[in-house]
């Protein structure tokens, strides 16, 4: 038992000694020139240098290091590093110079540093995926699609997908997918699929019957527009469903889609719905060119306001949707989401935050186009030339009251 506690005892002394001597500054030896004598200094710690060396009976006397200069660890020199890292083209500064650490440089989004060039990472082409994306340091990594898998994009941040699963959809294999594009389904159920990206309100749509909505809904709005509407009345019950089923903004889109689906062959309504047309064909026409991929498509939707579409819907709608419809469809469903929101005010929200994602240019431009058209006169001249000439100002001056 005395054997023990002797053992603890020695021990404890032991680990006494080691935490004191972390606790204490590590020394240096030093000759001190006056008395001939070399004497054990204390070292500076990190951030400081040695300004004057100990004596016999003074301490070492440490000062801060000057600007543009460090010290990392504790040390004895008599001067401070200087801090002589410059970021290069191409890199920023991650880390700014301290007194007690040099500058840190790193190549900007999308790039890698090899030997002393930030070169663009890798972009794997159709029929590869990213395995390992670039980081500021290495390459993207890229493999072949396993099997049941595909890549059509060349792209540094696109992994391999799943072939849809036809038989899943109950619909009936066509074509199967290879390495580089998806399988092609087709059946029964084309035009559940059709439906599934079917946009409710397109943005041109939207963008003129904002024109219509008063400032402030009331429980007789649309009562009032739908009898003010001329030609085929949209009924009651079609009327109650809509106000049942979507948001008081909403409602109004509704009807007025509906009623614009009746009246297609009215002659006041022809010219509403050609101008609406000529709007949709050209906002296609800057879509169809922004080439987006499923991860831009993410991005896009990380950076607009307010409730989310989930990831797992945008991949559905990606890999079921064809050519532009992706972008429009998730734009129609982020308004849906985030009830009574304007969807160009939403986009060009999104954009300010773009660049620092690195979005491509051409692509935050495609966009800013549609913005902009959207935002042009075009659709207040279309409102005010056909529908307030039609109605004779009625609505404007049911908006002016209701307001």
């Amino acid at each position: 038992m005395n054997r023990f506690l002797c053992c603890m005892l020695v021990l404890l002394d032991i680990s006494v000694k080691w935490t004191v001597q972390e606790t204490l500054p590590p020394k240096y030896l030093h000759y001190d020139p006056m008395t001939s004598h070399r004497l054990t200094c204390d070292q500076c710690p990190p951030g400081t240098y040695v300004k004057q060396h100990c004596t016999a009976s003074t301490k070492t006397e440490c000062a801060p290091c000057p600007d543009q200069s460090y010290a990392d660890e504790w040390n004895n020199h008599e001067t401070c590093y200087y801090c002589n890292v410059v970021c290069k083209e191409l890199q920023y500064e991650k880390v700014k110079c301290t007194s007690t650490g040099n500058r840190v440089c790193e190549c900007i989004e999308g790039r890698y540093l090899d030997l002393e060039f930030c070169l663009k990472h890798t972009a794997c082409p159709p029929g590869f995926g990213v395995v390992q994306k670039g980081t500021p340091e290495s390459d993207t990594i890229c493999e072949r699609c396993p099997e049941g898998h595909f890549s059509n994009d060349t792209s540094s941040k696109a992994v391999c997908q799943k072939h849809t699963n036809c038989s899943a959809l109950s619909l009936k294999l066509v074509e199967k997918g290879d390495s580089t594009h998806d399988s092609v389904c087709q059946g029964e159920d084309s035009d559940k699929l059709d439906q599934q990206c079917k946009i409710d309100v397109t943005l041109c749509e939207e963008a003129f019957f904002r024109f219509i909505v008063p400032k402030k809904l009331t429980s007789t709005w649309l009562n009032t527009l739908m009898d003010s509407l001329p030609g085929i009345k949209v009924n009651l019950e079609n009327t109650e469903r809509i106000k049942q089923k979507h948001s008081p903004q909403d409602q109004t889109f509704q009807l007025l889609k509906l009623w614009k689906q009746q009246n297609k062959d009215h002659s006041m309504v022809k010219n509403i719905v050609q101008g609406i047309d000529l709007c949709e064909n050209s906002i296609l026409k800057h879509v169809g060119h922004l080439n987006i991929t499923f991860e831009l498509l993410n991005i896009l939707m990380e950076n607009l306001p307010g409730k989310k579409v989930g990831r797992e819907e945008i991949e559905h709608i990606f890999r079921m949707c064809k050519s532009t419809e992706p972008i429009l469809k998730l734009l129609n469903l982020w308004r849906i989401k985030n009830k009574d929101q304007d969807t160009i005010k939403g986009l060009t929200f999104g954009l300010k935050h773009l660049k620092t994602y690195h979005f491509p240019k051409t692509t935050i431009q495609g966009f800013r186009k549609v913005v902009k058209f959207l935002h042009s006169l075009t659709m207040y001249k279309l409102y005010q030339k056909l529908f307030l000439e039609m109605l004779g100002n009625q609505i404007h001056l049911v908006k002016m009251r209701r307001g």
